[in-house]
């Protein structure tokens, strides 16, 4: 099922898995992270969420006044849902805020009661927390059919390479 509740994600829920696929869509616009991050943790817990890919491509570099957010507020948050796994989906370009989420993981690592993974596609990610099931490619399909292509996934470079010509 879509959720519409939070303007900032675009939301996915299978209520049989315990599954919510969530993916930042507000581009660069991060008046409002605060608020849809704490709306987000409200419908984790409202809907006993278990698993959680949360895709971070689209958000920009996160300042440095949110990552004190989600360290001191967010993250104790979410200790009180039921989460067991945790699926960042950060590509290789997104360096800075892969440092991020890992150093606010770091930061509360003895306390956090869910696993936490990184991977590069939705795809490889939802496929490992699921075990492949046999619902993915309906719940794939159902994504497709709502968000269409807003979500493209590439891993190349994000600039050419340079031409060598043999002199």
């Amino acid at each position: 099922m879509i959720i519409n509740q939070i303007a900032e994600f675009c939301i996915q829920y299978d209520e049989t898995s315990s599954l919510m696929r969530v993916a930042w869509m507000a581009e660069r616009n991060m008046e409002r992270f605060q608020q849809a991050f704490t709306q987000l943790h409200v419908l984790v817990k409202q809907l006993c969420v278990k698993r959680i890919v949360l895709d971070l491509n689209r958000m920009p570099d996160i300042p440095v006044y949110d990552q004190l957010w989600l360290s001191t507020r967010f993250m104790p948050a979410l200790f009180t849902v039921p989460l067991e796994q945790v699926v960042i989906v950060l590509s290789a370009q997104r360096v800075y805020n892969q440092q991020v989420v890992e150093g606010v993981l770091m930061a509360v690592d003895a306390q956090l009661p869910f696993e936490a993974h990184f991977f590069t596609h939705p795809a490889a990610a939802l496929a490992w927390l699921t075990d492949e099931s046999p619902r993915l490619p309906g719940l794939w399909a159902e994504w497709v059919d709502y968000f269409g292509d807003f979500f493209s996934y590439s891993d190349e470079v994000a600039e050419p390479l340079a031409g060598y010509e043999p002199q």
